[in-house]
């Protein structure tokens, strides 16, 4: 099809989302904005054609004139059809500009006529595509489309490729999409424009196959399910849509261990070349596909004697993927033995795992497979299951643990012991650990319809509150149904006063409150003999009072570190460690604080404790980025981020980290966009604590990028909240020298010496050196903008060195900003070169490119200054501010750019120019100017 620009066309809309490609997309859209060629290739359904429509759509309108095809396999023998879709709709318009023996070999392919063929009419024919594209390109850019060009007749190929190589300058660009195995794309690339950029679309990860499926509409699905979908799929957007589709029409998901429903149109891609395998060979790729980790020796031991020759043939058809190094049997993408799996007999399928449960070598792989291969209940199977989870527990596995507790509860006889809802409940605690929350509140929901027994209940009701994670305002209704079934079990109430004291925190802003339930919960587990619960409790009543500043925080930590200790809870993100490590970060000692946290998180990965590894990784990031370690905190930063939008988990807390990293050495925008999405999260979830800190990062990143009435608008309102959460401890979320620093800017002193003044005296109460360097760097800057340069100059310098030593790299390179700033007009050397190296070490691009643009602007000023006269000797006598001002009134400043380019307010101007004015006994501006002409005021 060809669209011309010189027809008005209806409106268009927006190109469709490209989930997952939005690099991908800016790179090829960059590439044709610079007037080049853009390849797009890979593997059938990894969405080229999605990426050329919405490329087309996007940049389409650049061009004067739009050529498209879109060749099919049933079409690929005819030749002179992509031809035909590219220059039907203007070989009127052309062929008078064509030379005779060219119009009439390119009409007579055109339209079939005269029997054109390449061997008898090659060269005219070549050289007619050639002078067409010039002659379109005659009154404006040519884009040419050309989808699955893996199925081009070969006589369009030979001619595209003819004029591509040949089109030189010409405003003529390519934008093709073409199915390609592996990195097999060269050929095509030969018949390309020189400058063309091959681009290979990769599979999605899952939280990118997650969002495609949400995209769609299908956004019911458990994290569970989403994640069979992208290993089955193996990340092909196409195939993940399938599956998605068919389980959306399936009202009943499938149960563990049963096989994701493989629609037909998607069997139909990889199970045609099964038929040419003996039904022998059938069945050894069937035990492959059914078991974990297929070897050649696990598919001897289960019986399947031709393994190596039924493989090999396997291998030949491109069912199996080859490995030369190794003895694996490893399909060439998952669907395939997904669909082989759904396609054989429920009967097949059970031989295939009775085979494997005394085959394989793992007990827990022998467990599962026993399972799969019993039909009914079975005491011994249920209790073989329930051992292998234990193990899956020990091994850091705890998705897999899940797994086999509800194929244990299949088989649990309902009389027996343990009943199948126990094995039930082990499986959604499980799950909760794995960070599979919805698949846990799902168990936990189903066991509530039937549970009678207040312990079973109870269980059951703390996975539904901690699968709300912050969203604890959506689940409010289960605290009084809690308490109820708790009765006057201690151990039972203790619980539910644990997650009240969370609730109090998050939803109710009550810190106070939220401290009480806390110590209630630990002295009702005491009491109960739940040391599990009591030391949870008393971490959380521990933590609160260090973010309150309270007094009797320390010896609270000394209580939930006694002995004995929990090793889950030693190591969970809201435990004694955990709390540990706050203490230690905000107490300023930052290489313990690495230490306890670098640990903590070692051992929820060897655990497989998801959630937590999302909080440590993040407090890890947070810890590096204290320590002036950008780069460092960016990359975890990114990772935490990463892990939460895959789990689902912490998102808004992962959001607002990832912020104040990009913010200090990433990409401004981001973190402004990630600032925005923690604070959009928390104020949906009804978070007031992490609404404050997503506040305060946002206002760090305005500061940063220069929007100083933005970042006092945000840090002004976290304020407010911390003020009314009774948030006093300033180490929490050390905002206030930025809001301090942005009211400066925005001639406001009197209000940020009273933000300074406040938090020194509870920095003071508490201990915290390194807020009160910033405060002090802050109020350098305050009286700075009073006038006082020389005080401000000394309190920098002091500023600098106690920041060092505490090992805040970061910090310390701000204030040697600072004080190069307060230097910039002064006799000596400025220090921007200082400044610029400590933020260079941080890696602390953004701060780096500010510290170069001021190093420019004030070597810029240096060289057009003028001559000093002798008239401006008078200056002398005036103190360095006042000295400053009266140099640039001479130049010819306005107030407005004094202010500027001295960093204070205008109103700070017009002050010192009074006392300018006073001590020179003058009485206007224009007495200064004629000072600055060697004249003397009558």
């Amino acid at each position: 099809m060809t669209v011309r620009r010189d027809i008005k066309e209806p409106a268009r809309g927006r190109p469709d989302l490209v989930i997952g490609r939005e690099e991908l997309f800016g790179s090829a859209r960059d590439q044709l904005t610079r007037g080049g060629s853009v390849l797009l290739h890979g593997p059938a359904g990894i969405g080229k054609s999605t990426v050329l429509r919405a490329l087309a759509a996007d940049y389409g309108d650049a061009a004067h004139t739009v050529l498209r095809c879109s060749a099919t396999e049933s079409e690929s023998h005819l030749p002179f059809l992509a031809l035909a879709d590219l220059f039907g709709l203007v070989v009127d318009e052309i062929s008078d500009k064509l030379p005779t023996a060219q119009r009439t070999a390119l009409e007579s392919a055109l339209t079939g006529r005269g029997e054109s063929t390449l061997q008898r009419d090659g060269l005219a024919l070549r050289l007619a595509v050639l002078s067409a594209l010039r002659a379109l390109a005659t009154a404006g850019p040519v884009l040419l489309v050309a989808d699955d060009m893996q199925w081009l007749d070969s006589a369009s190929a030979e001619l595209l490729g003819f004029a591509a190589r040949r089109l030189g300058d010409t405003p003529v660009q390519l934008l093709c999409a073409v199915r390609t195995e592996g990195q097999e794309y060269d050929r095509h690339l030969r018949a390309s424009p020189p400058d063309t950029l091959a681009v290979r679309l990769n599979p999605l990860s899952r939280a990118q196959v997650s969002a495609l499926l949400d995209h769609r509409g299908y956004t019911d699905l458990p994290r569970s399910t989403v994640r069979e979908i992208h290993r089955t799929s193996g990340g092909n957007p196409l195939f993940a849509l399938e599956i998605g589709r068919a389980l959306g029409e399936n009202p009943a998901p499938p149960r563990p261990g049963e096989p994701l429903p493989v629609p037909t149109s998607l069997r139909a891609l990889v199970l045609s070349r099964l038929d040419m395998l003996s039904a022998e060979a059938r069945r050894t790729l069937l035990v492959a596909s059914a078991g974990a980790r297929p070897t050649l020796a696990l598919l001897h031991a289960a019986g399947r004697e031709n393994a190596e020759a039924e493989t090999a043939r396997a291998a030949e058809l491109g069912l199996l993927a080859t490995e030369p190094e190794g003895p694996a049997v490893r399909f060439a993408h998952p669907l395939i033995s997904a669909a082989l799996y759904a396609e054989a007999p429920a009967q097949e399928r059970r031989a295939a795992h009775a085979a494997l449960s005394t085959a394989a070598s793992d007990p827990i792989e022998r467990a599962r497979n026993l399972a799969l291969a019993t039909t009914g209940t079975d005491p011994e199977v249920a209790a073989r299951l329930a051992e292998a989870a234990a193990l899956a527990r020990d091994r850091g596995a705890p998705s897999v643990a899940a797994s086999l507790g509800l194929l244990a509860a299949r088989h649990a006889p309902p009389d027996g012991a343990p009943a199948p809802d126990e094995h039930r409940l082990q499986a959604a605690e499980d799950a909760i650990i794995a960070g599979e929350v919805d698949l846990a509140r799902d168990i936990a929901r189903e066991v509530l319809t039937r549970a009678t027994v207040p312990a079973d209940r109870i269980r059951a009701w703390e996975v539904v509150i901690e699968a709300a994670g912050q969203a604890l305002g959506d689940v409010d209704a289960v605290f009084p149904q809690a308490l109820a079934d708790a009765g006057d079990d201690p151990r039972l109430l203790a619980l539910v006063h644990y997650h009240l004291a969370w609730r109090k925190l998050i939803v109710e802003g009550d810190f106070s409150e939220a401290r009480q339930e806390a110590a209630h919960a630990a002295e009702l587990a005491a009491r109960g003999g739940d040391r599990r619960t009591e030391l949870m409790a008393l971490s959380f009543q521990s933590s609160t009072e260090t973010l309150m500043g309270h007094p009797n925080a320390p010896a609270t930590i000394k209580r939930a570190l006694k002995e004995p200790q929990d090793p889950y809870v030693a190591c969970h993100h809201n435990g004694v460690g955990a709390a540990r490590f706050r203490w230690l970060l905000m107490s300023d000692q930052l290489a313990e604080a690495r230490t306890t946290i670098t640990a903590l998180l070692r051992e929820v990965r060897r655990r497989g404790m998801v959630e937590s590894e999302v909080h440590f990784q993040r407090f890890l990031a947070e810890t590096e980025l204290r320590s002036g370690h950008c780069g460092r905190a960016l990359d975890l930063s990114r990772e935490s981020l990463r892990l939460a939008r895959d789990s689902g988990i912490g998102l808004g807390a992962s959001a607002m980290l990832a912020s104040l990293a990009e913010a200090s050495g990433g990409d401004l925008d981001r973190a402004l966009a990630l600032a925005r999405e923690a604070a959009v999260r928390a104020e949906e979830d009804g978070d007031h604590m992490y609404l404050s800190r997503a506040l305060a990062a946002l206002g760090h990143a305005q500061l940063v990028a220069g929007d100083a009435a933005g970042a006092v608008g945000s840090l002004r309102r976290v304020r407010e909240l911390e003020a009314g959460l009774r948030i006093t401890d300033p180490a929490r979320g050390r905002w206030h020298g930025d809001l301090a620093e942005a009211l400066v800017r925005m001639d406001e002193p009197g209000e940020a010496q009273d933000v300074i003044d406040q938090a020194r005296e509870h920095a003071l109460r508490l201990g915290r050196e390194s807020v009160l360097a910033v405060l002090d760097r802050a109020e350098a800057l305050v009286r700075a903008a009073r006038g006082d340069h020389e005080a401000a100059l000394a309190r920098l310098t002091s500023v600098q060195d106690r920041l060092a030593k505490l090992g805040y790299g970061l910090e310390e390179a701000r204030a040697a900003f600072a004080l190069a700033r307060l230097r910039t007009g002064r006799p000596g050397p400025t220090s921007y070169e200082e400044a610029a190296r400590l933020f260079r070490r941080c890696r602390a691009l953004p701060w780096l490119r500010q510290v170069e643009e001021a190093a420019a602007q004030g070597a810029a000023e240096q060289v057009a200054a003028p001559p000093r006269t002798p008239a401006a000797d008078a200056l002398d006598g005036l103190a360095a501010m006042e000295r400053q001002v009266a140099a640039l009134v001479m130049e010819g400043a306005t107030n407005r750019e004094i202010a500027a380019r001295l960093f204070i307010s205008v109103k700070t101007v017009e002050a010192t120019l009074t006392r300018v004015y006073r001590k020179l006994g003058i009485r206007s501006r224009v007495d200064i100017v004629r000072l600055a002409a060697g004249r003397h005021a009558k």
